[in-house]
This record gives C-alpha cells, structure tokens and sequence, in this order.
C-alpha cells in the first residue's frame, strides 16, 4: 500500500469525511459506483460489490469501530490470492464469540453459493475433512446451509471459508435475505442457461432434421456443409455458456481429485462437441451437435427441477425465517403515554412496551398487558386454529395478532426469541445425514469411478469392433449413466418429509427418526403432559391433626416455586388464587430428588412435600394412602407432623385414545411408565385402552426398564415431556419430546412436538412409513434404470441423444416422486368440529404458549 494510501486510512481513523475512495479499501470508485453502507450512522461509497459484502459483514457483526481503529486500509487483490477480508473478520475474538460451544470447539452454519447437486455436497464435505481440527462437517443439500464444527487452536472460521472458496464455491455467514437473494440469482442465472440451451436445441434441430430424413444422394454436399458449419455455430452458445455449470463441477472434483457426478456429464459432452467439431473440419464423419444441445438442455431441465424441489422442501424454515417483523411499535412512555415510535425489532430490549395491531406478527417474545384477541400460531406450532389469548398471557415472537389490538411488555429479545431459537434447532435438526443417505452418497461416488472405467472398456471394444460407432456408443454410455438420480433418490424423500413435518409441528432434530420410526416394536408414554394435558387442578386438601388449610397450602407453594413441573405449577396457581395475604413465604436450601419430591425450609423448619414414602422419612410414622380414583396425591409434612394430602387431576388429551389405538392397530406394544402412584397410572392405561402400565417409576427405573427392552430385542420409540424423561429419552432408539415440556427433555429428544396435540407423533409414524416407502422406490428405480440402460447404452441400442432423454428423465421422477411427500392429510383424531373446540377450550393451550416462550434449544 502506498504512503498516499496510508494518510488517507489515516485521516479517516480520525473522522474525516471528505474522502473520495472506497470506504473499505481505499481505491478510487467508479464513475457509476453505488454500493453504499452505513457505517456509525453516516452513508459511506464502496467500490465494488466485494467491498460493500465486507464492510456490511463488519457492521451486522458489531465491529464497526474497526473503521476507526484501523491505522491502514484493507489489503486490494494485486495478483496475489488473498484471503477476502470479511473472512479475516470471523478470526477476530469478538466474532468467534457468536460461534462458541466451550473452550475447544466452535461451531458455525453457512450459506453454500453453487451446489447443483448431490456430488457437490460430497466434494465439500470431502475437502472440509482434511481441515486440521474439523471435528464435524455437514451440507444440508435441501437448504444449502453448511454446518461445521472445528477445535479453535487448529482451526480458523476464515479457513473453513477459504476452503469452500478454493474448489469453485462462494461461502458466507448465513443470513436469511443474503441467502434468499442468492437463490433468486441462482434461479435466474439457471432460467438464463436454460433459455440458451432450448433456443440453440431448436435451432439445431432445424438443421439436423433435413440431413436424417434425406436419403443417399438427395443432399448436396455443400448444402450438408453448410448445415453442419450452422449446427457447429448455433452449439457454441449451449456448450460455452449454458454448459459451464457441468464443467465448474467437473473441473472443481478433478481439481481436488475426486470423481463426481459432474464428471461423466462433462465428459459426454465435451466429447460429442469435439468429435463433431472435428468432424465439420475434416468434412468427414458424424455429427451429434443436436444430442449435445439437446442433452445440455434436458439437464438443465431436470436440474432446474431439483431446484424448485429443493426450495419447497426448505418452504417451511423460509416461513419461519421470515416470520419475525423487522419493525415493531414501541411505546415509550406506557402506560402514561399512548404514543408509539417505529424501531427496528433488534432494538428491543426486554420490559419494553410494544403495539401489536391486528394483522401484524409480534417482533419478540412477551406477555399481554392489555388487551385481548384471538392468536394465530401455526407457524409455530402447525396449529391452524386460532387461539383466544387475554392480559397474563405469553406469546411467541412470530405469532400473528387476528383480531384486537394488543399491548405487550417484551420479555426476551428477537434474537433470542421462541422463534429464532426455533429456526437455530431446524438449522441443526438438518445438518446430520441417515444411514441410508450417507450409503447413497458413498455408492454414487464409487459408481462414478466405475462407470468411467467401463465408459473406457466399451470405446475399447467397438474401437476393435466396429472403429465407426465406438465414439457414439461411448458418448452414451457416459450420458446414460449420470448417478444424480441415484444420490437424489434419498435427500430429496427426507427434505419434503421434513418440511411436512415441520409444517404439521412435528421437528425432526436426529437424522435416525425417519429411519427407525417405522421399525419400532413398543411405543412408551410418559403420563403427565404427555397423555395428559399436563394442567392438573387441586380438586381436594386433606387436612391432618391441627394444620391450617390456607398456611398448608402457602407452604406447598413456596416450596414449588421455581419447580416446572404441571403438578408443580397446579399448586402455585392454587395458592395464588387462596392468597390472604400479601407477604408469601419464602423457601431456602430447597433440593429436589427426581421422582420423590422436595425438601426446604420456611422461618427455620425443615419441610417436604412429595410422595407418601418420601415425606413419611421426615415425618417419622407412616400414614395411609388414600388416594381418589385417578387423582395423584401429593403430600406434605414437617419433622415428626404430617400437615396434607393435595389430590390433584389432570385431564386427558382428547386425541390420546386415538393415539393408542394407531399404534396397537399397527402391531406395536404400547406401555405407560409413570412417576405417578400405580393406582393413577392404571387407571389412565384402562381409560385409554393401554394393557401395560407401571406407576411409582423413578428415573433410573424408567431407563433401565426401556434399556432391558432393547436388550430383548426391542426397538423403543419413547414419548415424554418432563426433567425426569431427559435420561430415558436419550436412550430409546426414537423419543419425543412433547413442546409443552421442560427443555432439558428436548435437548434430549430426538424429535420435539411443537403441536399440542398427541397425534402429532401417529402422524411422524405414517410419514416415517411412507418415506421410507418413497427411498426404497426411488432406489429401486435408479438402480433399475442403470441395470437396464446401461448395457443397452454399451450395446448400441441407445443413441446420445435418446440417452440425455433417459438420464433426464431419471432424475425428474426421483424428485416428482419425493415431492409427493410434502402434501398433507388431515391429522389423525381430528374431526370436522375440532377447532371451534378448540377455541372454546382456548386455556389448556396457554401450556403451549407458556412453554415456547421458554425456547428450544
């Protein structure tokens, strides 16, 4: 850089303003150059679209005072292949905070610009791997996001980035409209290419037709001539420029030594175009300049295709992505003052005061403060029935406002809102890849290998046999036999079933579900909230000796303050509406034992409230256990005194029934393990028609009861929503986590249930079949395909052109026939009047609300 350069850096460290070059750089901007950014609040010039993506990045990542700071510009590329600067920026300390995990690792999700199709995933993910200290590397295909997981003493976020760059793909930080800018460029470049390859196929077969159909003789020499010096002509356009996606790709594996799809596809048609080329010179010879255009065009068909299925397979999380507002009205001075300002939803911070209009989605998670309306979260939860939400009550960020206006106090930030952590969990959910896909992508990659050895065994031989159809024949072994239906065949099926499922509340965060889900043997619940509503009520109180009712109740409810759990929060809402006084009582050194109860104290006695045997080693005598039909009872006692029993009850989920008879209708054991006492859980098993039940099982029983299960030979899908399921749901070979649950069973779980309802997991089941169903079909069918047209390809039977049909074709019904699986039927258990009972029923769904506001991550 020159001293020039330098004092210019210099002078706008300081401040200065009157400056005529690029911003970022330095260099002097173009006559037409309008690529502006806002930095500190003043509009800055950038020379180029390069520099604007750096100092965008520099802003959107809070380093803006890097521009005041700095003693020098940013490097210029002057033939040297350097580091672009906003890759430098995510190995600054402040930027790697946003990818930590611990003190080791970090982890990062990127936007992919390029992919065309499966190979392209694996040539990344094979280049990435031999990064030292890439610990995990997964390309979503479906959404192009990329997420990479490193050590950061052996590797740098700018090293991931360069590393995608140096094999022909542009990496960036994910960021929802970039991304979605890039798809649209994406789509207009292909639509280009696509219109280049048909207008020249056309034009080429105007010129091919005459010579097919003339007979020995009937065309004059000069005038076929002419014809093929035309053909050559109206094919350079298709071969130079609507072709260059297949040699990219080629090129790019050649380059990093590895064989992928793109490569037989190149060499085809780079072999029809110079056999023909050297045709037309020497006046002598066969022509394919109509299989080559018309080829290149069938391609980019059935590739435009998989771009469209890849986009409606990613439908849902582009929703979502979108949801949240990026403005919101915030009123500054409520509740004194009525008037609202316009910011941006990243402003607000939380006890903020917003205005959510009807129509208008809620910018952050908060609690109505005034008002009442009907609420539309289907986004989040696949919902469709509108629910009836008033003052008290939480709200998800994204959810849509219907009727009223409402008032609400904003309880987290947008960023960390119920839906961006939603959004992070189905980024996540979609990095790791089946077994099944993971063996496709391992058989395409050595079928390339070995199609372009037997490509060479057939030029071989005919070039022996018969020397004028060995090129042809080659030529169409190589078109014919592109594996990209083969390795579409599986991530195609999982993309639109995890977009239905998504779209129907059912999140798939372990790529094992649909894979195992169909092959379970024994389906295991969980009873509170999980067969449950998980909103029990106190129905009852029984007093023992001398206690008084109201200071029983007060003690209980101190005790469970800060307990989550439904039973829990029954007797704090109890409390509350008994409240005599305005002074609770507060408890201290409170320690819960997972599945027996708690311990604390209040004014200096020791108290426990939890299952009779539990509270009866403080209480110091045993007392009988009188329990309702169907009521869980939960009692306290002080040292040597028992003071209650608490019977609570909680209602059945309307759909549960329903739920279990899917499934025993299916073949498949289902079984109840409860916490609760074996009087209540038997009572559920027989309302709900469930032959196994077992009671009073404490976590480790419950692990240990589904880990004797597989010893068997089992495969165990479990079902559950509390702390005390977090052990036994990492265990099962399928679990799920109800979303009305604590989080620490959804960290666990393998599939989170944002609906409310249980039929949820019977529909996961019935898309599970039917995805696998749809795989083994695609499978089957490119694995038939090859075994067919390939020979028929080596024998001779298959022309090039007519095998670019078959290759084409291939791979369109793979994707049409995956695409199938988006569509959805009506839930399992609905019924015509369900929503307006729904509606009427609006309070049990407040746990839904209650919860998300909690967020899943």
């Amino acid at each position: 850089m020159n001293i020039h350069a330098q004092a210019e850096a210099g002078s706008v460290a300081q401040g200065a303003t009157a400056f005529d070059g690029c911003y970022h750089c330095g260099l002097s901007l173009p006559p037409a150059a309008h690529w502006p950014v806002e930095i500190d609040g003043q509009r800055r010039e950038m020379c180029c679209p390069g520099c604007q993506a750096a100092a965008q990045t520099i802003v959107e990542m809070g380093l803006a005072d890097y521009y005041r700071t700095r003693s020098a510009f940013s490097a210029t590329a002057d033939g040297a292949a350097l580091i672009p600067p906003e890759l430098l920026l995510y190995d600054l300390p402040d930027a790697q905070k946003k990818f930590d995990l611990n003190e080791e690792s970090a982890e990062a999700t990127l936007s992919i610009e390029g992919i065309r199709c499966a190979a392209c995933v694996w040539l990344i993910e094979r280049r990435l791997a031999r990064l030292p200290g890439l610990q995990a590397v997964n390309l979503n295909v479906a959404t192009e996001r990329l997420y990479v997981r490193w050590q950061k003493e052996l590797c740098k976020p700018s090293d991931v980035l360069q590393a995608v760059r140096d094999i022909g793909y542009a990496a960036y930080p994910y960021d929802a409209s970039r991304h979605d800018a890039q798809l649209r460029r994406a789509s207009r470049t292909l639509s280009r290419q696509l219109f280049v390859a048909g207008l020249s196929m056309m034009q080429v077969m105007m010129y091919a037709v005459p010579a097919y159909i003339s007979h020995d003789g009937t065309l004059e020499s000069d005038m076929d001539a002419l014809m093929r010096w035309a053909s050559l002509l109206l094919t350079l356009p298709a071969v130079c420029y609507s072709a260059l996606p297949f040699f990219r790709g080629a090129y790019a594996s050649l380059r990093q030594g590895a064989l992928g799809m793109d490569v037989p596809v190149a060499l085809g048609i780079g072999a029809a175009f110079i056999g023909s080329v050297v045709a037309v010179l020497r006046g002598d010879g066969d022509v394919y300049f109509d299989s080559v255009t018309m080829f290149i065009f069938l391609l980019l068909c059935s590739r435009y295709l998989e771009l469209i299925a890849r986009r409606k397979a990613a439908g849902a999380l582009e929703k979502l992505q979108h949801a949240l507002p990026a403005a919101a009205a915030r009123m500054n001075g409520y509740p004194a003052q009525r008037e609202c300002s316009m910011v941006a939803a990243t402003q607000l911070c939380a006890g903020d005061f917003i205005l959510v209009k009807p129509g208008e989605a809620i910018a952050a998670d908060g609690e109505i403060v005034e008002g009442a309306s009907a609420i539309d979260m289907s986004l989040l939860t696949g919902e469709s029935a509108a629910l009836k939400r008033g003052v008290g009550d939480t709200l998800p960020g994204g959810a849509i406002n219907i009727t009223q206006a409402i008032v609400l106090r904003v309880s987290k930030v947008a960023a960390d809102s119920t839906l961006s952590q939603l959004i992070r969990l189905i980024e996540r959910a979609g990095n790791a890849k089946p077994q099944i896909a993971l063996w496709a992508d391992r058989v395409a990659a050595w079928f390339v290998a070995a199609l372009l050895l037997f490509a060479l065994a057939v030029f071989v031989f005919w070039q022996w046999h018969d020397p004028a159809r060995a090129w042809p024949i080659a030529i169409a072994v190589l078109v014919v036999s592109c594996p990209c239906a083969l390795s579409l065949a599986t991530p195609t099926a999982l993309a639109a079933a995890t977009d239905r499922l998504v779209r129907q509340g059912v999140l798939i965060v372990q790529p094992h579900v649909l894979e195992i889900l169909h092959r379970t043997t024994h389906i295991v619940f969980d009873k509170t909230g999980t067969l449950t509503v998980g909103k029990p009520t106190l129905q009852n109180m029984h007093m023992f000796a001398d206690a008084e009712r109201n200071a029983c109740l007060q003690i209980a409810a101190a005790l469970e303050a800060s307990n989550a759990h439904p039973l829990a929060q029954a007797i704090v809402v109890a409390a509350s509406a008994a409240a005599m006084t305005a002074t609770a009582p507060v408890a201290h050194d409170v320690s819960y034992t997972a599945g027996q109860g708690l311990e604390g104290v209040i004014d200096g006695v020791r108290f426990r409230l939890g299952n009779a045997v539990f509270v009866g080693e403080l209480a110091g005598h045993s007392i009988d256990q009188q329990d309702g039909t169907g009521m869980t009872s939960v009692y306290l006692g002080s040292s040597g005194t028992w003071l209650a029993r608490f019977d609570l009850s909680d209602a059945m989920r309307d759909d549960a029934r329903a739920v279990v008879a899917y499934f025993r209708k299916l073949g498949k054991t289902v079984i109840l393990l409860s916490g609760d006492q074996p009087d209540v859980a038997q009572h559920v098993a027989a309302e709900l028609g469930i032959a196994e039940a077992h009671g009073a099982c404490l976590p480790e029983q419950k692990l240990a009861f589904v880990q004797k299960l597989q010893q068997q030979g089992s495969i165990v899908a479990m079902v559950g929503d509390g702390i005390n399921d977090a052990a036994v749901l990492r265990a099962a070979d399928v679990s799920f986590a109800m979303g009305s649950g604590a989080a620490l069973a959804q960290t666990h779980a393998d599939t989170v249930l944002l609906s409310p309802h249980l039929a949820a997991i019977a529909n996961a089941s019935e898309v599970a079949v039917k995805t696998m169903r749809v795989i083994r079909q695609n499978l089957v069918w490119a694995t038939c395909y090859n075994l067919l047209a390939i020979p028929a390809a080596a024998i001779g039977w298959i022309n090039p052109w007519l095998s670019g049909v078959g290759m084409s074709l291939s791979s369109a019904v793979v994707v049409l026939n995956a695409l199938r699986l988006r569509r959805i039927p009506r839930r399992h258990g609905e019924h015509p009047g369900r929503a307006k009972a729904e509606q009427e029923n609006a309070g049990q769904e407040n746990a839904m609300a209650a919860a998300v506001k909690q967020g899943i991550n």
